[in-house]
């Protein structure tokens, strides 16, 4: 059996490894929803696929882990409704990213938001669900000053992003460039023949 009091660094590799997924999660989001070539409906097939991909990691996954070593299979109450909370609100997050993008949101922006905002909602949140020993008096100016240095992080990032490469003009057709030429029949009944292509 492990020994929980010296945890040692896994909880930091665990951490990295969600800090690398969540930091592509935005640019891999717009790509896809730029993927689906739709306008309209582009932001909401790919949250479809998010979504399958929910349901393959987060159903399927743990379900085979649990079966695997052999957990027993009930839920508490209290426990399954949290974490039905948490997966909608995730969700919702999610789609909001979207909804971000479809408003002509950069990712770098979007996300800049989202990373710096999220901290800051849920120092609030934990301290309301879990108040520190002591009561808020308790607390030190240095995490009130985190919060706003976090939250003058987004500002600068969504205030001072680079802006995109401009987008090249296409380039015109010349005539050999292999189009097929039409056919045209003359006004004065003369015999038809190929039209070159117009460049």
């Amino acid at each position: 059996m492990a020994d929980q009091s010296n945890p040692g660094l896994t909880w930091l590799m665990f951490s990295l490894l969600t800090v690398a997924s969540w930091g592509v999660y935005g640019v891999f989001l717009h790509t896809g929803q730029v993927g689906m070539a739709d306008a309209v409906n582009g932001r909401y097939k790919a949250f479809l696929f998010v979504g399958i991909a929910y349901f393959i990691t987060a159903v399927l996954a743990p379900a085979g882990l649990l079966w695997a070593k052999g957990a027993t299979w009930v839920f508490p109450a209290k426990g399954a409704w949290w974490s039905l909370i948490a997966g909608v609100v995730g969700a919702i997050g999610a789609f909001g990213v979207l909804l971000a993008f479809g408003a002509q949101g950069k990712p770098a922006a979007v996300m800049a938001i989202v990373f710096a905002g999220a901290p800051i909602v849920n120092a609030i949140v934990s301290l309301i669900l879990h108040p520190p020993a002591g009561g808020w008096g308790v607390i030190k100016p240095q995490f009130y000053l985190g919060i706003l240095m976090a939250a003058a992080g987004g500002c600068l990032v969504t205030f001072f992003k680079p802006a995109p490469a401009p987008v090249k003009p296409a380039m015109a057709q010349k005539g050999n460039s292999g189009s097929v030429g039409q056919f045209q029949v003359p006004a004065s009944g003369g015999e038809a023949g190929p039209t070159s292509p117009r460049s």
